[in-house]
């Protein structure tokens, strides 16, 4: 069973990366997913997530407007769209899997991505 998270990189302000989420070894459908967040010296955070029963997302305020989650379950991964791009922006990127619902707290999930780097930066 694993998450593999991907496609960090540097990025002006202002542009765009897609995110990917895919999983081996299990289902990635039957799972809420979700994305945290962590910058150096702080504390990790909820970014977005997409239940596993009607699809529905949430966002953080910070992201709102801005980032887009989705699912490809014939690819069995989830993507974070992240457009208009801010230095505040700037952590690594962890995916997540909940058996049972999208939740704010790290430690009701119960698989981790190893996390990728986005760097917003002139």
């Amino acid at each position: 069973v694993q998450l593999q998270a991907s496609g960090g990189g540097l990025v002006q302000p202002g542009g765009s990366l897609r995110l990917s989420c895919a999983a081996s070894g299990f289902t990635l459908a039957y799972y809420a997913i979700g994305w945290f967040r962590q910058a150096p010296g702080k504390e990790r955070e909820g970014v977005s997530c997409i239940s596993n029963s009607d699809g529905s997302t949430n966002y953080a305020d910070s992201v709102k407007g801005r980032f887009t989650i989705s699912r490809d379950n014939a690819e069995n991964t989830v993507y974070l769209q992240m457009n208009s791009l801010k230095p505040e922006d700037t952590a690594v990127y962890y995916c997540a899997a909940d058996a049972f619902l999208c939740s704010s707290y790290p430690s009701e999930y119960d698989y981790w991505g190893q996390g990728t780097l986005v760097t917003v930066s002139s």
